[in-house]
């Protein structure tokens, strides 16, 4: 017959491991705008959001990608995420932004903009806004400096040029920094997916294990 005893500790086990099973939220960049319209010639401003998820984050590196044949970034200006915020706009095609806290003990745990990038419109076309999720990361606030940024939960922008035609008709937008599109995910988000499936699956093994030996 099962006593209290055990059905006690069956419980403890199973709230112990919940969490981990059910809690794990990862870090991802998004922007404010799925899309954007401009004008040829005109500009625009789209803001670069930082998601910690359910971590305390001290830093942020972020590589903006996008088409540098139909726009050119202008500028950056800091959003009221991170106190301290640099970037880099020198490289036609690219974005650089670095965010960071000034101490640990203020490290960052909710949803912001790190940044404002101020865009101007070239000639008349389509592209994407993305991040290279292979350069950028989100850094945690642990001794290990740990990236926690999920590519697979990365956002997108759609930019619409004037009336939206393209000069060159073969022409594919810049969505990874290399100007090429990648035919496959980047691997680290690849492996985010196999972890998250994996750990609920092999914590859920260990307390069946559990019950078994107690019961």
């Amino acid at each position: 017959m099962i006593n209290a005893k055990k059905i006690l500790i069956a419980l403890l086990i199973f709230l112990g491991i919940t969490p981990l099973v059910f809690a794990v939220e990862a870090a991802s960049l998004k922007f404010n705008n799925s899309s954007a319209t401009v004008s040829n010639g005109g500009t625009f401003q789209i803001e670069v959001i930082v998601d910690p998820g359910s971590d305390s984050v001290n830093s942020a590196d972020i590589y903006v990608s996008y088409d540098g044949t139909l726009l050119k970034a202008t500028g950056v200006s800091a959003g009221s995420l991170f106190p301290t915020v640099t970037n880099d706009v020198a490289t036609s095609g690219t974005v650089y932004i670095a965010g960071m806290v000034n101490d640990p003990a203020n490290s960052i745990s909710s949803s912001g903009t790190v940044a404002i990038i101020t865009f101007e419109a070239l000639k008349e076309g389509t592209g994407t806004l993305s991040f290279d999720c292979n350069s950028s990361k989100v850094v945690k606030n642990d001794l290990n400096a740990t990236n926690v940024l999920t590519c697979t939960s990365n956002g997108t922008s759609a930019v619409t040029v004037g009336a939206g035609g393209s000069s060159d008709p073969t022409a594919t937008p810049v969505t990874d920094g290399t100007g090429e599109t990648p035919t496959e995910l980047p691997q680290t988000g690849i492996w985010d997916n196999v972890a998250r499936l994996a750990i609920p699956g092999a914590l859920l093994l260990l307390l069946g294990g559990a019950l078994r030996l107690i019961l």
